[in-house]
């Protein structure tokens, strides 16, 4: 091989070498699924994940949340402390620094299969790389039985999601609010939420 092959052969191995790298380091890598999708972060709450509540006892909840959206995005933002009979804290687990994916799928689940036993709700509007803060009080009735342990399930869970909202007026009654969630894949939603535990 003669000295000018040579010289080309060694440049093209650089080349590609240095391609390598480029593609090795992530620059062509998609940005991370919370990087792209609307999400709720929990600030701050006066309750922490599996901190016991006191059976049949009234419960005043306070919850921040930061909403960083991805979309244009109009509907509601809500904190609901939620019961279910059909899990318990060791079968549906919930803490906000899980992996986000995971806990919006379970937070979709728990929200078909649980009732709100109190809420707070805030009409919100945001657009892309707007974060909002949002804060919730509210109280809720914990109810005064409740299986955190049997096999037909039992459990609290705090969650913060966002959802679309009809008002129902009724006649001579208070206006009611009806709060359908966002499901996190179709809506590109992060929710967030913590299991909590119960004591008597």
């Amino acid at each position: 091989m003669s000295a000018l092959l040579r010289i080309r052969a060694g440049a093209g191995m650089v080349t590609i070498a240095l391609l390598g790298a480029f593609v090795t380091t992530g620059c062509f890598d998609e940005p991370k699924l919370e990087d792209r999708w609307t999400r709720l972060d929990l600030v701050s709450s006066n309750v922490a994940a599996f901190q016991p509540l006191t059976l049949g006892a009234r419960e005043s909840l306070a919850v921040s949340v930061d909403v960083t959206y991805r979309s244009i995005l109009t509907g509601f933002a809500v904190a609901d402390l939620r019961m279910s009979t059909e899990f318990t804290p060791t079968t549906l687990s919930l803490t906000p620094d899980m992996a986000r994916l995971p806990m919006a799928q379970r937070i979709d689940t728990l929200l078909a299969h649980s009732v709100s036993i109190g809420r707070a709700t805030r009409a919100v509007t945001g657009w892309d790389h707007l974060i909002e803060r949002v804060d919730f009080t509210f109280g809720a009735n914990v109810p005064a039985t409740l299986d955190t342990t049997g096999a037909g399930g039992g459990g609290l869970f705090l969650v913060c999601y966002l959802g679309s909202g009809e008002r129902l007026r009724r006649l001579g009654m208070q206006d009611s609010l009806v709060v359908t969630p966002f499901g996190s894949e179709a809506y590109q939603v992060l929710p967030v939420g913590l299991t909590l535990g119960s004591q008597p």
